[in-house]
């Protein structure tokens, strides 16, 4: 069990930390690793070249094409004997991106887990259900390690079974569930099914994270269990879970600056934009040994917001991926846009489908949800009309909506999969 810090305890102290870090992650990955020595070379620039926070600027992005081309291990700076652990991606899209961790990486990774458990309510000696995937997934092993660090007792109960994961939470009384949103609303599902109400449940918080959800999302888990439900953030390219989390009652998680550098950046130009202004984030790593990260380009959409309990910045809630957003007769169009409108209707669960086809010369766009339970059919069809008029209205593009029967669309137990994209290429 460790003793949980928050980092400096003022922005000046904050910001020294930050650059002597940064000299050495800059330093250090120049002159072991041969991809950063020839992108920095490439750029013109060199760790001597960085005088203070502002010219991290001058130096070169990093993509997940980066990781790919240098498959499995030649982004790494130390050499493979020393790499404790290696995690990655499940590489539907192309080579899965690769990703080690000294002893001392584990260290710090746990550390800042248990930080961010701590951050959201739980304590020493409070048991953890985590349902993240186990794995080459960061999330179960990270969450785990993160949990015994606080001193928690740990339930590696993984993904799947729904039927058991209702079993164990009602049979072992955990205080905190770690999860994705999606697969939470699927519990939230059995729980229903078996007759069960889940306010009984012992849940006390809720730690989410591994893809966006809504605000409205949100209330529904946290009305539905009684619970408290916090964010956490973390991508297996900057480390795993545990690179910001919300503090209980906070808005928009905490990112722990002390080991990790945000910026906001113009996702067309790569310019850097200043705090309040939404773009997409960028992150370098200050304390990372086996995979350094310069300016890693994470797709996601956010803005940078001022600190509330540490001189550290909040990002908010992510509005959706520049890689995820579908242009739609023109129009900009996030998974997590839909999804708040299904949350305004009453009659429809927040588990659907979009699918976009182009039979003729235009794009269209059907959205599959299911009814909740015990909705008659007539009322179907005005939820579905009503669901129609909220995309039209919000969003600014015509859908269709097909009803599904209750539990009939396919779950996920991890990160859920919301778009059937059929335009031909």
């Amino acid at each position: 069990m460790i003793t949980i810090d928050y980092g400096p305890a003022n922005i000046a102290d904050l910001r020294a930390l930050q650059l002597e870090r940064l000299r050495w992650s800059l330093g250090h990955a120049y002159d072991n690793s041969p991809h950063y020595r020839a992108a920095f070379d490439a750029a013109g620039v060199t760790p001597a070249d960085l005088r203070s926070l502002d010219d991290l600027a001058r130096f070169p992005f990093t993509t997940k094409a980066d990781l790919r081309a240098t498959y499995p291990f030649g982004m790494f700076a130390v050499p493979i004997e020393q790499v404790s652990r290696i995690h990655a991606s499940s590489g539907t899209t192309g080579k899965p991106t690769v990703v080690g961790y000294t002893e001392e990486d584990i260290r710090i990774w746990s550390a800042l887990v248990a930080r961010s458990i701590h951050a959201a309510g739980g304590r020493p000696g409070m048991k953890v259900h985590i349902a993240y995937g186990y794995g080459l997934f960061t999330g179960g092993l990270g969450a785990h390690y993160g949990a015994e660090a606080l001193g928690c007792t740990v339930i590696p109960m993984s993904g799947g079974q729904t039927e058991k994961q209702v079993q164990l939470i009602c049979d072992f009384k955990p205080e905190i569930i770690m999860i994705t949103p999606s697969y939470m609303l699927s519990i939230l599902d059995e729980f229903r099914r078996q007759g069960i109400d889940p306010r009984s449940s012992s849940l006390r918080y809720g730690i989410f994270g591994a893809e966006p959800w809504t605000e409205s999302m949100r209330r529904e888990i946290e009305q539905a269990f009684d619970i408290q439900a916090s964010d956490i953030y973390g991508l297996s390219e900057v480390m795993g879970p545990g690179v910001a989390q919300e503090f209980a009652g906070d808005s928009g998680p905490t990112i722990w600056e002390d080991h990790f550098l945000a910026e906001i950046v113009d996702p067309a130009t790569g310019e850097v934009l200043p705090d309040g202004a939404e773009g997409e984030l960028v992150f370098t790593s200050l304390t990372k040994q086996a995979l350094p990260i310069i300016r890693y380009r994470t797709r996601d959409l956010t803005r940078l917001l001022p600190g509330v309990h540490t001189p550290m910045r909040r990002m908010a809630k992510i509005t959706g991926r520049s890689d995820d957003m579908l242009i739609i007769r023109g129009v900009n169009v996030f998974p997590s846009q839909v999804e708040e409108q299904v949350l305004k209707c009453p009659g429809l669960a927040p588990h659907f489908l979009i699918e976009i086809s182009r039979p003729g010369r235009m794009d269209e766009v059907t959205i599959h949800v299911e009814a909740r339970i015990g909705v008659a059919p007539d009322e179907q069809a005005a939820q579905g009309k009503l669901l129609s008029a909220y995309i039209k209205d919000v969003i600014g593009i015509s859908a269709h909506t097909r009803i599904a029967p209750a539990a009939s669309l396919a779950r996920s137990t991890g990160k859920a999969s919301r778009v059937r994209d059929l335009r031909p290429r």
